[in-house]
């Protein structure tokens, strides 16, 4: 008798049914009695998605369901990305722990001041304190690089001083260490926008190669794991490439890095250095380990609102007694013609330069709808409107923010966004170099919902593309299955077939759809979180159970700690059936 039985499914490529026993997929192609059936005509069937990163460090100590990653089709998190996270950690060490993820990946300190338990020192123990926890997707866990640093070194960790021949010891024992409990990987970030709320940089955005190569070396005498990496802006690609193929040779193990399509100055000299990055990955692969790049399938971009993290005249002098009102009370005061007229005159003020970015008017700034525009048109664009109306574009975007009382969201997309078309974020998707990740969940909070991604891709990029523009299905589903599981050597899932873990999604293509990006005060201490439904999942499967029936959640929380096996595979994806 099997456990659960999902009949007449589009299994991708042909018609056929899968039998489930004991979390594993026990038939494929046939079935036999069970004792819950599932009627999956007239949809398809596929593996459960995998996102390698999510910052899913603190939600998964005080969360059991890991929202919005697992409302999305994903079965499988990875956390730990960036170097940032809560473990190693001293009990003097956690103010600044939380400071820096607080600035790095915008979750509020509040937040995380009243969900975090903190019952662990050691990277093991905090593995120890998730091994007790049930959740409806599994979790993986990196150790990251600041924690190590300021572990090792204190005070000196968190100013960024050189560490000595001794530290980098620890440093690699440390991940030696956490490897042999069952990390992932290790992840570090060179990258100059990491930094807390108050503009200090992340302790490991400028850690010397050495170091780096330190953290390598723990890899190598761990002999399994992988190396996640945000590459440095102020250093050329070719460097920077160079730099990532000197860590895999030292520890022998995979890397992949975050890959973004820009067409800006952000390597010295190099515009367009996402190619560079692309021709040293088809032609400069060390032997033994790949590397590969972390890529997104839609625009790279901030989500600005009067309820979310920034707005164009959030740091603006007068704005600071209306921040923390409610927000009907703070839309009321806004209507006041005093108030705007002082915001509208003011320029914004802060000592943090990321954050001033964040709300210069110089960005292009469009309305996010619902459902949501990831591929606006430059006629679309608030400064352009307000052009064509005879008003100044701050005005503009004044009333903007107070549409839907409030509620309206703004969209700035960046990267992937090439002369206002998505083509290079198609160039990316095809490249068989990469890999479908940056979700982000867990993270960004009031700034972004980019953990949708898995809806976007099969609509966008497969059902909706124009013939020939697009991905094939089987395609898009091995992007968001097999080939993640296999970029971190997890061998047990990932495909449809007898063995292997019984993580799914029973999906209504025709009918699936991504709403728009929706505020939720649901953390800790009430905390702000963006959430973004989507129509069209008919059932989410992890280990066999049913986590999600139409979107909503069953109750079940089958969803555990992955350990890492010291025997994991890391077979090619590359070219292989296209069935999954």
């Amino acid at each position: 008798m099997l456990d659960l039985a999902i009949r007449g499914a589009l299994i991708v490529d042909g018609t056929g049914g899968v039998g489930i026993a004991s979390g594993r997929i026990a038939t494929v192609g046939r079935t036999g009695p069970a004792r819950e059936e599932i009627d999956a005509r007239g949809r398809i069937l596929t593996p459960g998605f995998i996102d390698i990163h999510t910052h899913f460090d603190g939600q998964a100590t005080w969360e059991n369901r890991l929202a919005p990653s697992s409302e999305h089709g994903v079965t499988t998190v990875v956390t730990g990305n960036c170097g940032v996270g809560f473990a190693p950690c001293r009990p003097d060490d956690r103010d600044a722990l939380l400071a820096l993820m607080e600035g790095v990946e915008d979750v509020p300190d509040v937040v995380m001041a009243a969900g975090l338990p903190w019952t662990w020192t050691s990277f093991p123990e905090f593995l120890d304190f998730l091994d007790q926890r049930q959740f409806d997707v599994d979790v993986a866990v990196q150790i990251p690089h600041s924690p190590i640093r300021v572990f090792v070194m204190g005070q000196r960790g968190v100013d960024r001083a050189p560490a000595t021949p001794g530290e980098i010891e620890r440093m690699a024992a440390l991940v030696e260490e956490a490897i042999g409990a069952g990390a992932i990987g290790v992840s570090t970030s060179r990258f100059l926008l990491h930094r807390t709320k108050a503009g200090k940089l992340s302790p490991s955005v400028d850690a010397a190669e050495q170091e780096l190569l330190g953290l390598a070396e723990g890899l190598r005498r761990a002999g399994d794991g992988v190396f996640q990496l945000i590459a440095a802006v102020d250093s050329t690609a070719a460097d920077e490439y160079a730099l990532m193929r000197r860590l895999v040779e030292k520890s022998g193990r995979p890397l992949s890095f975050t890959l973004v399509a820009e067409q800006l100055p952000n390597y010295p000299g190099e515009k367009d250095a996402w190619r560079v990055f692309r021709h040293r990955l088809a032609t400069d692969q060390p032997a033994g380990a790949p590397i590969r790049g972390q890529i997104f399938p839609r625009p790279i971009g901030t989500l600005l609102g009067l309820d979310l993290s920034y707005h164009p005249f959030s740091l603006n002098p007068s704005y600071a007694p209306l921040r923390d009102l409610p927000l009907p009370e703070r839309v009321a005061r806004m209507r006041d013609p005093t108030i705007r007229a002082r915001l509208l005159a003011e320029t914004p003020q802060s000592d943090n330069l990321p954050a001033l970015r964040m709300v210069s008017l110089d960005r292009e700034h469009y309305r996010l709808g619902d459902p949501p525009r990831y591929d606006p048109t430059p006629d679309e664009e608030i400064g352009r409107l307000a052009a064509r109306a005879g008003r100044s574009k701050a005005d503009l975007l004044y009333d903007c923010l107070l549409e839907d009382d409030g509620k309206a969201i703004l969209y700035c997309p960046s990267g992937n966004f090439i002369d206002h078309r998505l083509d290079a974020a198609g160039e990316l998707l095809r490249d068989p170099n990469t890999i479908v990740a940056l979700g982000d969940a867990g993270a960004h909070y009031g700034m972004i919902c980019d953990a949708s991604y898995p809806t976007f891709l099969l609509t966008y990029w497969v059902r909706d593309a124009a013939p020939g523009a697009g991905l094939t299905l089987p395609d898009a589903v091995r992007k968001l299955s097999a080939i993640p599981a296999d970029a971190v050597g997890l061998s047990d899932r990932g495909t449809i077939a007898v063995g292997k873990k019984a993580d799914l999604n029973i999906i209504d293509l025709e009918r699936l759809r991504l709403h728009g990006p929706a505020v939720f005060h649901d953390l800790p201490a009430g905390g702000r979180r963006l959430r973004q439904r989507a129509d069209g999942i008919a059932a989410t499967i992890v280990s066999g159970e049913v986590t999600y029936r139409d979107g909503l959640p069953t109750g079940r929380l089958p969803g555990r700690l992955v350990r890492r096996g010291r025997t994991a595979a890391f077979a090619s994806c590359t070219n292989g059936d296209s069935r999954s």
